[in-house]
Parts: C-alpha cells; sequence; structure tokens
C-alpha cells in the first residue's frame, strides 16, 4: 500500500480521540509565553533587526563563502572575501541607484509639460465634465425654482467702527545664523541611523559566518542533546535547505529586475536600470510590492511620451513578467510550493510591518518560513506548521470522517478519487475509509456521537461506497512524482511502491477468468462464494459493505447477514450451505473478547466444512497478540486488512479447488 507522504514527520495517521481536557495552566502558560515573545519582539526590535538581518544574509553569503573555501583560502579568508564581494555588489548598486535618481531628476523639467498637458486632459475628462453636468443642472434648477428678494441689511455704527479700526503691528522673529557644526549634524543625523544598522548587521554577520559551527553546536547542546543524531540532521538540512531557498530567491528576484529593465529600456523608458532594480526590490514585499514598481514605471512612461503608447507597453511588461515567474518559473524552480499559504503570507506581513515597520514588511516572508521550518522539526512548536503552511489541515482520514460526520458524501467521493489515482481501490479502503470508521467507532463508544450524526456516518459511507463502483481494484499507472521543497525543510521520504507481496496479490482478471464451468463441481463453485457476517459494532455492517463491493470486483458471489443470524438462537437456521468461506468483520476490538470466541466455535459447530476468515483492526498490532488470537478462537485466517481478507479468501478458494495445498495463516 502507498503511504500517505506526511510533511510533519511522526504526525499518526489516525489519532486517538482522548476526552477534551480544560483550559487550565498550560494554556494560560503558551498565551503568556506568546504575549511575553512578541513585546520582546516589539520593544527590542532595535537590537533584534540588525541580528535579523545579519542571520538571513549569512544564510546568502554562506554559499559565496564555502565555494571560495573549496579554493583553498582558508575559513577566516573566505568569509572576509565573501563578505567584501557582498558589500562591493551593494555599493555598486547604490550607486548605480543614485545615478539614475540624478539623471531621471534631471530630466524631470523636459516631462513638465507633458505631465501638466495629460493631468488637464483627464481633468477636462472627469472632474471637468462632473463640473459642467453639475453647473447645467443648477441653471435648471434655479430656472425651475422663485428666487425671494434679498432684504439689504443696515450699517449699524458699531460696523461702520470696525471699519477704522486700526491695523496690529506685525512682529517678525528671527532664528539665529546656524553654527557650522549645527549644520552638519542637520546633514548627517538623517544618514548615520542607517550607517550604524548596516555596520552593525555586517559585523554580526562575519560573526555568524567565522563561528557558525561553535554556534550549531551550542544550539545542539540548548534544543537537542538527548537525540543528538536526529537534532544534527535536522539543523543541518534546514540551513542547507534554506540557504538554497534565500539563494534561488535571490537569483530569481535578480532575473526579473535584469528582464524588467531590459523591456523598459527598449521600450524608451527613462532610468531602466533604476525600474529593474526597484523592481528586484519590492518583490521583496509580498503580492503588492512588484506592482507598486510597475506603477511609478508605468507614470513615468505616460510622463514622459506625448501618446499612451508606452505606458500601455510598460504595463503589459510587468503583467506578463509577473504571469510567467509566478506561474511557470517559479513552480518549475520550487516545485508545487515553498510550503506557506497564501493567507498565512498576507497575515504575515501584517505582523511583521506593524512590530518592525518597513523593514519587517520586507523580511515578513523569509521570517515565516524559518518559523515554518521549526513548526516542520520541532513537535512543540508543531501549531506553527499547522497555522502558516499549505499542507491540509486533515489527514485525509481526519477529513473522510469530517465529511462523514457533516453528512457531505459529494467531496468524500472527491477525496476518494484524487486519491485513487495514486493507489488501488482496496487501499484507498484500508487506508481511509477503514480507518476514517474506526475514528468514529471510537467516538461512538465514548458516547461522543448522537444518533443524527451516525446516520449521517452510516449514509455517507454508503454514498461513497455506490460512487466509487465504476472503479477496478488494481494499481493505477505509474506517474511521475513532483520536487517539493515543503518550506524549505527536509522533504518528505518517497513514498515506497504500492502494492501487496506476490503472494498475495490479486486483481479482477485473475478472479473474473475462471467460472463455475471451468471449476467443473458443485465444491469448486461453493468455493468462489463468500458469506460476510458483521461484528457486532454499529459501523461493522459498513465494513462489511466495503468488503462486498470488493470481493464481487474479485470475481467472488458475496453476500451479507446481520450478526444476529450467527446468535444462539438462529444458528441452526444459518442459510449457509453453499458456501466456502465465511467471514467475520470487527472494526474494533479490545483483547480477545469471548463473544467472538463463540461466534467462530458456533459457525464452526454448524458448518464444520466451511473456512471461516475473521477480520480484526485491533489495537494490539503485534505478533504474540495474533498468535494468541490464533490459538484461542480457531479461526483458519486472521486479516487485519480488506486485502489481506480478499487474499486469505483466494487462497482458501485454490486450496478448496485442490486440497493437497495447505491453508496458511494471513
Amino acid at each position: 500500500m502507498k503511504d500517505f507522504p506526511d510533511p510533519r514527520g511522526a504526525r499518526p495517521a489516525a489519532r486517538i480521540h482522548a476526552p477534551p481536557a480544560a483550559f487550565g495552566i498550560d494554556g494560560l502558560i503558551a498565551i503568556a509565553v506568546g504575549v511575553t515573545i512578541v513585546a520582546c519582539l516589539y520593544f527590542a526590535r532595535a537590537v533584534l533587526i540588525p541580528i535579523t538581518l545579519a542571520i538571513l544574509l549569512s544564510f546568502l553569503v554562506a554559499p559565496l563563502a564555502n565555494a571560495l573555501g573549496r579554493l583553498k583560502l582558508g575559513h577566516v579568508a573566505s568569509v572576509l572575501a565573501a563578505v567584501v564581494i557582498s558589500v562591493s555588489v551593494i555599493g555598486m548598486l547604490g550607486a548605480v541607484i543614485a545615478t539614475q535618481l540624478t539623471d531621471l531628476a534631471a530630466g524631470m523639467p523636459r516631462y513638465q509639460a507633458t505631465i501638466e498637458r495629460k493631468m488637464d486632459a483627464a481633468h477636462s475628462l472627469t472632474i471637468g465634465k462632473l463640473n459642467r453636468l453639475a453647473g447645467a443642472a443648477g441653471q435648471a434648477l434655479q430656472r425651475a425654482t422663485i428666487e425671494p428678494p434679498q432684504a439689504q441689511q443696515p450699517r449699524d455704527a458699531s460696523s461702520r467702527a470696525t471699519v477704522h479700526a486700526p491695523a496690529a503691528v506685525p512682529v517678525e522673529v528671527r532664528e539665529p545664523v546656524p553654527t557650522p557644526f549645527e549644520l552638519a549634524r542637520r546633514v548627517l543625523s538623517p544618514v548615520i541611523s542607517p550607517l550604524e544598522t548596516a555596520f552593525i548587521v555586517f559585523v554580526v554577520m562575519v560573526v555568524i559566518l567565522l563561528q557558525r559551527d561553535d554556534l550549531r553546536d551550542r544550539a545542539i547542546r540548548l534544543f537537542g542533546s538527548r537525540d543528538l543524531h536526529r537534532t544534527t540532521t535536522v539543523m543541518d538540512e534546514a540551513a542547507r535547505r534554506l540557504s538554497r531557498y534565500f539563494v534561488s530567491q535571490l537569483g530569481l528576484k535578480a532575473g526579473v529586475g535584469v528582464v524588467i529593465g531590459t523591456g523598459l529600456f527598449f521600450i524608451g523608458v527613462p532610468s531602466p536600470i533604476l525600474w529593474g532594480i526597484l523592481a528586484a526590490l519590492l518583490r521583496l514585499v509580498p503580492y503588492v510590492g512588484i506592482w507598486i514598481s510597475a506603477t511609478l514605471a508605468t507614470a513615468l512612461a505616460a510622463a514622459v511620451s506625448p501618446g499612451w503608447t508606452m505606458a500601455i507597453w510598460s504595463l503589459a511588461l510587468f503583467v506578463t513578467i509577473e504571469l510567467v515567474v509566478g506561474q511557470v518559473v517559479e513552480p518549475l524552480l520550487y516545485g508545487r510550493s515553498t510550503g506557506l499559504s497564501p493567507f498565512s503570507v498576507v497575515v504575515a506581513a501584517i505582523f511583521w510591518s506593524w512590530i518592525w515597520g518597513p523593514i519587517g514588511l520586507i523580511l515578513s516572508t523569509p521570517l515565516t518560513l524559518c518559523l515554518l521550518v521549526l513548526g516542520r522539526h520541532v513537535r512543540r512548536l508543531e501549531f506553527l506548521d499547522v497555522l502558516l503552511g499549505d499542507q491540509p489541515a486533515l489527514t485525509p482520514i481526519e477529513n473522510f470522517y469530517q465529511r462523514a460526520l457533516a453528512g457531505d458524501p459529494d467531496e468524500a467521493i472527491e477525496q476518494a478519487e484524487a486519491l485513487l489515482r495514486e493507489r488501488s481501490l482496496s487501499a484507498y479502503y484500508d487506508e481511509v475509509a477503514i480507518k476514517g470508521l474506526q475514528l468514529a467507532a471510537n467516538d461512538v463508544a465514548r458516547g461522543s456521537v448522537t444518533a443524527v450524526q451516525l446516520a449521517r456516518i452510516e449514509a455517507t459511507t454508503n454514498d461513497l461506497v455506490d460512487g466509487l463502483d465504476s472503479y477496478e481494484d488494481s494499481m493505477p499507472a505509474p506517474q511521475a512524482t513532483e520536487d517539493d521543497w515543503s518550506a524549505a525543510g527536509p522533504m518528505p521520504p518517497a513514498a515506497a511502491a504500492a502494492g501487496m507481496p506476490h503472494a498475495l496479490r490479486t486483481t479482477p482478471t485473475d478472479a473474473t477468468n475462471a467460472t463455475d464451468e471451468e471449476r467443473g463441481s458443485d465444491t469448486n463453485a461453493a468455493a468462489s462464494r463468500v458469506l460476510c457476517i458483521p461484528g457486532r459494532g454499529p459501523l461493522d455492517p459498513l465494513a462489511t459493505t466495503i468488503l462486498l463491493q470488493l470481493l464481487g470486483k474479485h470475481g467472488f458471489a458475496a453476500r451479507a447477514l446481520p450478526h444476529e443470524a450467527a446468535s444462539r438462537a438462529s444458528i441452526e437456521s444459518l442459510d449457509a450451505d453453499d458456501v466456502g468461506t465465511i467471514c467475520i468483520l470487527y472494526l474494533q476490538i479490545d483483547g480477545i473478547p469471548s463473544h467472538l470466541r463463540y461466534l467462530v466455535r458456533r459457525i464452526r459447530a454448524r458448518l464444520p466444512d466451511v473456512s471461516i476468515v475473521v477480520g480484526l483492526w485491533a489495537a494490539q498490532d503485534t505478533e504474540k497478540w495474533s498468535a494468541d488470537l490464533q490459538s484461542a478462537m480457531g479461526a483458519d485466517c486472521y486479516a487485519s486488512s480488506l486485502q489481506e481478507v480478499l487474499a486469505a479468501c483466494r487462497r482458501i478458494e485454490v486450496t478448496q479447488q485442490d486440497p493437497g495445498l495447505a491453508i496458511v495463516n494471513g
């Protein structure tokens, strides 16, 4: 059977639903810790912003330092050379931006006439037209109404006295002439703070690159010394994939900037290098950054050209590039996704911009990605993966159970059809439907499922079985798997090839090619007739319905009787003389219940020649429990899945046709 890839590692396929605990001291502590962390992020932003920038930049510079280290430059020399190269590139970009801004500012007076003419045209087409309409409406209203004569108000002595009041004496306040030191302070004060932050960032980045092995060892000792191997593997893999992700993002944004700058150059927009760099930088702002740069470049194109052709071509360039990058390049580069849900990206942008301002808005996606990596690898932070990741919040098993509780068979069938592209029908029933029914059986045993919900579960499951009746129980054609970065975390292990062992495999053609005439006798014909009896649980008949469908697809003549048909009062009238195999199915069973043992004994005494297969999905999935069950009950075969039940029925059929073969316990 093909496993479901689970990006959360050891997350169980089906949770055992314990009674809900009250909101106690643990919840209060978690809330207090969360509030404290947010407060620290806000009030300590002057310290945390440079450190965070340094850590993220270290992910970008680390591959360059590693490449220089492979040239035998030494660790310290490689780090310093990588930092010098990075600073040089940033300085060169700053010089280019300053030059382009100077050229753009020098050319703005030439565009003033074009801008005024287009503004007048836009004004006349919008506000001017509205003013003309409003004036015409006012004149029509004035003609339709009678204006009363306005009485002249006499001037009194006080008003005349006010006119001849003396004027106030003006007072002028002059500031002293600033000294050269004050002028230098006014000019340099806006520049000193960014320079200080940049200096701190590069110093911390150099320290991180020089001491990264020591910092890694200290982090391992602090967070994961009890499981040294796993912690080391997780940290190395997460750091490697995060570095690869950031470098790929840098290359992609640089490529977008080059393409946009080249396109604007051929269109004729002034300062195309500036707009290419601006597009690459603003693309760090999720969703809206690229459109901000597109709006500015399009506005400049409209100001430069007397017509609107240049503006239209500029906007079309941005739209085309963004669609190609977002829909083609990024899926090819990162696989299906980077791991972040669109909703979490928007919320993270709002949160980080509130905490750290514009720097937080730019860093929101990388920071959220780092939090998601922690959620993928640290069990106590798994809630981050659920809140921020794009993986389904519910497993297919939980999703099936939730749809069954809601009474929505259409979505359950849609999910099943999607899963059947990669697995057989019996594998889907074993991996999803049966386990989902087990969750329901656990809730029924706890008394948390009402009668209405139980009826919905039964109706939804029956509709699901009917909806999947057209599918054959065979493996679909293999499809090429697609790479998925999974939020820059370790890739989930590749699922093993689905299917049962060769000795247990059956296909519909194997079963249907043999007819009763080919078997040659009534005894052989009875071997292909199966009677299914559900257990005492309220959902055991649903498992029997599923098994009946699978048996029919494998060529068996199967029918079902209720559990009461094998009771002490009804066992003598059990109509099963023409069957060769009886299947008993229990979804939920604990230990070795006496009622199951006596049920097998009654059937054995009533039909001594019939083979009995017991299907159990018990919590004690151990070899010792299976051996104890075999010795206590005396059935012919025991199975823990529908596929094993089918294989057991096939072996019994073959054995009854050839008595020389022995039945091997499943």
